[in-house]
């Protein structure tokens, strides 16, 4: 989601505890909160695999959360936001926890509809014991909201992501940071498990990254909020796009070069249900 202000044309919830700090991070005496514990090796957590038709991996889309934009160009309209569950033999790997619960100013300005992440795994046909792994694309509160749900499960994200989580008003970090937290930073591009890939995108934050998964019908692509929609991956954004109020525009379109040159079948993003896929040859 945006990280931008009203004035720079916000989009989305992600800039409000830019605008009202601790008050919304529910800690009011502005007692620093201690981060996760230190990140430990990257490594893979084997679960039995999952029963499934069509090979693996296999993407499996979420809808987490539908939001009201404040905006009034865009009255009446209502934004979604997207994870995804990506079945393989060792487990599930899940983009994405949603929006978390309890912040008064978030429900009162964007009236978000969140569903809690085992409700969103169970309309999928799984549970959250199926989860192995979590990779969060930022540390925004719309994409990390409920990291909570999975004490002592591996979570991905980059350096920088949990870096600026800690030194900016970048999230609500009581939504991050929880016991059992176990989170893996590694930089850059860099393997989950076989077939599914972290590729680093910033942009929309610096520490933004999405995943690209081979599965048996060519590589899917996961961009999370690299782009918000089918137009703006097309080069045809409309009024919801995201450029235009990335922090960094110049790494925004590099990270839509490098997307591209991947050459997916299909892509799926963090805040439009649509998928985008190849149209064949001739």
């Amino acid at each position: 989601m945006s990280a931008g202000s009203l004035a720079s044309g916000e989009r989305s919830p992600s800039g409000l505890w830019r605008r009202t700090g601790n008050a919304v991070r529910g800690n009011p005496s502005r007692v620093r909160i201690p981060p996760s514990p230190p990140p430990r090796a990257s490594g893979w957590t084997p679960i039995a695999a999952l029963p499934v038709s069509g090979g693996l991996p296999q993407v499996v889309p979420l809808e987490l959360a539908t939001f009201r934009f404040p905006e009034p160009e865009l009255a009446g309209r209502r934004g979604v936001v997207m994870g995804y569950a990506i079945r393989h033999r060792a487990g599930v790997v899940l983009l994405d926890t949603g929006f978390g619960f309890g912040s008064t100013w978030l429900e009162q300005r964007y009236h978000p509809e969140t569903k809690h992440i085992g409700d969103a795994l169970g309309e999928a046909g799984l549970s959250m014991d199926d989860v192995a792994a979590v990779v969060n694309c930022h540390l925004h509160i719309d994409h990390a909201g409920q990291n909570s749900a999975f004490p002592g499960v591996p979570i991905h994200v980059q350096p920088l992501e949990w870096e600026i989580a800690h030194t900016t008003e970048h999230t609500i970090l009581e939504w991050i940071d929880f016991q059992g937290a176990r989170y893996e930073q590694i930089g850059g591009d860099h393997d989950v498990a076989d077939g599914i890939r972290i590729v680093a995108t910033p942009g929309h934050t610096p520490g933004h990254q999405s995943v690209a998964v081979d599965t048996p019908g060519g590589m899917t692509l996961l961009v999370g909020q690299a782009l918000y929609t089918v137009e703006e991956w097309e080069g045809r954004p409309d009024v919801l796009e995201g450029r235009s109020n990335a922090p960094d525009p110049d790494a925004y379109d590099r990270s839509h070069a490098k997307l591209r040159a991947l050459e997916p079948a299909r892509v799926h993003f963090g805040h439009d249900r649509r998928t985008w896929t190849r149209t064949p040859a001739g």
